[in-house]
């Protein structure tokens, strides 16, 4: 059930057009929690992703038939490979002989032959030839571990959590992509940071002075939000303001179709683990583009992930126009992704300096977004004494620790009065 925010300003369902004063919401220490809650907050940046979600690993063109392709997930090597019969099968990229990575192996059919010894493993990991085992000789019981593997939108998802619980995860709903009214724009990026700066950079909104240079001047107002459990979803208006911006800008939101130059009604979601935006025409009501966004950390520290993106665009009714605009909107979308990967990997290298988070979130929006990550989240490795799987994550026994606020992080270092970020 989502829960409204009606007792903050700014914070209902209804749209409004100018966003609510600071001085409106409740005070926050500098930890991120309201004032009037005690106890340790875990530092976010300690806080590894949940495994038990679907998980974009590889583009599927990355995946050729009767090649493998390495990929990672939070530190667990992952060997893709796509058979003869065309089905993917993601195996732990390592040989249970001599622990020689399987992607640097052979396909043959639809088993996978280790480049050493030639170990041959079927898609479920288990061994399916030894060549040189004399006869009578007793197998190894067990291969490699396997993981559920699910191929859409041009992506190769796995399951890299409890795999009993995989048929019954949600997996990403996007009708948008197989629509022939729509186009998708993929991107693949890896990007230097942990997962949640990411969600951070795109949920507050408030960050347009950045992209000054290809957006010209952008007056965000946040029309309302709303949190739940899982998720935060916030309404901003784009109002524009003057300046010069990109071409690519303007036919992403429609501008070139009529001429329009009004403000968009943009629309960010993060449902946990996932994040989406909308971006509507003002005075409309179907969106101009959708976005949907995975980050998905490689190293078993967390401190890189690659980002993959779906971006829809509704084609406009002039035939080719697309086809035209296309180039266009590409430049535009890597030039804003370009600034904003400069501003996460600045902050993630200011947490490596300093060791901690130190900064001082002021935007009750994202406090919360904080909250919704560390609660459905599981400690790393390091701060956890005890119950860790290999690949650095706690066991679901812990999980509940970083909900309360149990879990261990150090204490954000003390800040001036009325400092922002």
């Amino acid at each position: 059930m989502t829960e409204a925010r009606p007792d903050r300003p700014g914070t209902d369902r209804q749209d409004r057009r100018s966003a609510p004063s600071p001085g409106g919401f409740p005070p926050h220490r500098v930890d991120g929690r309201p004032g009037g809650l005690s106890g340790p907050v875990p530092d976010l940046r300690r806080i590894g992703i949940a495994p038990d979600h679907w998980y974009p690993v590889a583009t599927s063109r990355k995946v050729r038939r009767n090649r493998t392709f390495a990929t990672a997930f939070a530190g667990q090597r992952i060997a893709l490979y796509r058979g003869r019969s065309g089905t993917v099968h993601a195996l732990e990229d390592r040989c249970a002989h001599r622990q020689v990575p399987l992607s640097m192996g052979v396909v043959e059919g639809d088993i996978l032959r280790c480049c050493y010894h030639a170990w041959a493993y079927r898609g479920d990991g288990r061994i399916s030839q030894i060549p040189y085992l004399p006869k009578g000789c007793e197998r190894p019981p067990r291969g490699v571990r396997s993981y559920p593997v699910r191929e859409a939108y041009g992506l190769v998802f796995v399951f890299p959590g409890d795999p009993a619980l995989a048929e019954a995860a949600a997996f990403p709903r996007l009708p948008e992509y197989h629509s022939p009214a729509h186009r998708t724009m993929t991107f693949s990026r890896t990007v230097r940071c942990h997962y949640s700066f990411m969600h951070e950079n795109l949920l507050d909104m408030n960050h347009q002075f950045l992209h000054r240079s290809v957006l010209g001047r952008i007056r965000p107002e946040l029309l309302g939000y709303e949190t739940g459990p899982r998720h935060v979803e916030a309404r901003y208006l784009f109002v524009p303001a003057g300046g010069r911006k990109d071409r690519g800008a303007g036919l992403l939101s429609a501008e070139g179709v009529g001429g329009r130059d009004t403000p968009d009604v943009i629309t960010i979601r993060t449902e946990y683990p996932y994040q989406t935006l909308r971006g509507v025409p003002e005075g409309t009501d179907l969106p101009a583009f959708s976005l949907w966004a995975a980050y998905v950390p490689e190293d078993a520290e967390q401190r890189l992930n690659h980002a993959y993106g779906l971006l829809t665009i509704a084609k406009p009714p002039v035939p080719g126009a697309m086809h035209l605009a296309w180039p266009l909107i590409r430049r535009f979308t890597e030039r804003v992704f370009a600034q904003d990967r400069t501003a996460v990997e600045a902050e993630q290298r200011a947490w490596d300096e300093q060791g901690e988070d130190r900064n001082h979130e002021v935007f009750p929006l994202i406090l919360d977004l904080r909250d919704v990550l560390r609660s459905n989240g599981v400690p790393l490795r390091s701060d956890v004494e005890s119950g860790c799987t290999p690949c650095g994550l706690a066991t679901p026994a812990h999980r509940a620790g970083v909900a309360s606020g149990a879990a261990a992080a150090r204490p954000a270092a003390p800040a001036a009065e009325g400092a922002a970020e």
